[in-house]
């Protein structure tokens, strides 16, 4: 007793420090997509230009948080926290089933000791509710498989016909539900039969033909939405997170030699074979999906629902080596090192992202009220494209979904992620025209748009003698402004309010541009 109210107090700080503590932080781009969907609607036309994006049942979650108390960054997180708090209950439930009847707190804690997973916890999109929903449905079908109960059955196919529709690239997961259930049944491992499971599982496959008809229809378009190479086989090695698995092992047999244990845990094999499954399927059926067809899904978000099966995974290795008596020890000394070795310490309240569009926001609003500034804003999307993007592309608007969430109260003129002859030309005009009469102007949007952009401002001749500086650090987000050079005293002037940082000091106002290696205030 007195070690249980110790590890949940343990795990509750853990909680606190590495989930509740980004909450109010700003959105990233994904997020300001969830909030765009949430506030106009999955059916908004400029969201055909992403048919993907509205495609997930997770959307009533933020839905009803943005009723009940208003749009803000904690209420959209909120439904994450408590879905990924399920999730991390049921794997540990699942480690105490499968592995130990003692394993639950130690695989409770190998959950936060996942970057991935904190990560996910407090993020306003479907990952969570995707592991959550993967491990109800792995925890109903061990229970179905274990008991031959018909509500059990039930309960596994409401979750397993839900969980393609919380992500179209969750399809992999239904290859270890029926990997583990074939094995099982194949080693006579349960009181069901290859007919009575067979039956279930095609009334499975029935309610999700409707999803795979509809994945398949928009997977004719992937290519226009693909944002990274396909990998290779080093950048799967490193995504299938055998760190936290190895450090795990490696603990607890180094706690072996030290204390001189010697009895172990026997794992049935049953329980290794899923959790390797758990952990390794999503991660390869991605990667051989990206190289085969070029259209390269290997994201870490979409690699999530594997850190369940890791932290299976990791509780079976320790379990190698930990004596039976021993799994709240190990657990209480896993906990106390995630709680101070994670959990960043620089400042209570830690970034969700490194992304601060708020920020940014507020700062070019900041100086619209001072004079008012034309603002260029670069789409943070790469599917900004012609003939979808265009000089007067209606607001509010998916591609421009940081400006429903973070107003910016100035004349905008909007850029796409990328340059094309139709933008380039758009730009051309705008800085022979609006843009040099103003006298100044702000480039802003994400660090990758916004690079060639910058560039492409700084080299045309209308602009020849101006000098661009960032309003601030924000992250990977920046808003630059370009203005023609000024002697120092006006440079001063116009820094405020940001002439408390150190580099705003008058013997760095000199004419350095946005490439020098210091920032010109």
């Amino acid at each position: 007793m007195k070690f249980r109210w110790l590890l949940s107090g343990l795990l509750a700080l853990c909680v606190a420090r590495l989930w509740l503590a980004q909450l109010p932080s700003s959105f990233w781009v994904d997020e300001m997509a969830t909030a765009f969907v949430v506030e106009q609607g999955a059916a908004h036309p400029s969201l055909a230009v992403a048919p993907q994006v509205p495609q997930s049942a997770y959307y009533w979650l933020p839905r009803a948080a943005d009723r009940l108390f208003g749009r803000s960054e904690v209420a959209y997180r909120v439904p994450s926290i408590l879905a990924m708090g399920i999730a991390m209950l049921l794997v540990a439930r699942l480690a105490a089933r499968l592995i130990h009847p003692a394993a639950a707190w130690f695989a409770a804690f190998v959950c936060v000791a996942q970057k991935g997973i904190n990560f996910f916890a407090a993020d306003a999109r479907p990952y969570a509710l995707g592991m959550a929903v993967a491990a109800a449905a792995m925890w109903f079908l061990v229970r179905w498989l274990d008991g031959a109960r018909r509500a059990d059955a039930l309960a596994f196919l409401a979750m397993g016909a839900l969980l393609w529709r919380v992500h179209l690239l969750y399809w992999p997961f239904y290859l270890v539900l029926a990997g583990y259930a074939a094995v099982r049944l194949a080693r006579h491992r349960t009181p069901l039969d290859w007919r009575r499971a067979g039956a279930v599982f095609a009334v499975l496959v029935l309610a999700l033909v409707p999803v795979a008809r509809h994945s398949l229809e928009l997977n004719r378009e992937a290519a226009a939405h693909v944002i990274v190479p396909p990998p290779t086989v080093g950048v799967l090695a490193r995504y299938l997170k055998w760190n936290v698995v190895l450090f795990c092992a490696a603990g607890a047999w180094l706690a072996r030699l030290v204390f001189r244990w010697k009895d172990r845990a026997r794992l049935p094999r049953n329980s290794v074979a899923l959790a390797l499954a758990w952990g390794l399927c999503p991660p390869l059926c991605l990667f051989v999906f990206s190289r085969v067809t070029g259209d390269s899904v290997f994201l870490p978000r979409y690699l999530s629902l594997a850190l369940p099966g890791v932290a299976l995974l990791a509780t079976a290795a320790a379990a190698w080596f930990l004596p039976a008596e021993h799994w709240k020890a190990a657990a209480l000394v896993l906990g106390l090192g995630v709680w101070l070795l994670v959990g960043s310490w620089s400042r209570w309240w830690t970034p969700h992202q490194n992304s601060d569009w708020r920020a940014a926001a507020q700062a070019i609003n900041h100086v619209e009220l001072r004079s008012p500034t034309p603002v260029i804003s670069i789409s943070p999307f790469i599917e900004s494209r012609p003939p979808e993007w265009r000089p007067d592309y209606p607001l509010p608007g998916y591609l421009y979904a940081h400006l429903a969430v973070y107003p910016i109260h100035a004349r905008t003129y909007l850029l796409p992620y990328a340059g094309s002859p139709e933008a380039e030309r758009f730009a051309a005009v705008l800085a022979q025209g609006d843009l040099a009469q103003a006298g100044r102007f702000i480039v802003y949007g994400s660090e990758s748009g916004l690079a060639f952009w910058v560039r492409w401002f700084e080299a045309q001749p209308e602009l020849a003698g101006w000098r661009g500086r960032p309003l601030g650090e924000f992250g990977d987000v920046g808003a630059v402004m370009f203005s023609r050079f000024a002697p120092i005293r006006e440079l001063a002037t116009q820094c405020s309010p940001f002439s408390e940082l150190p580099w705003c000091s008058p013997r760095f106002l000199v004419g350095f541009s946005w490439n020098a290696a210091t920032p010109m205030c």
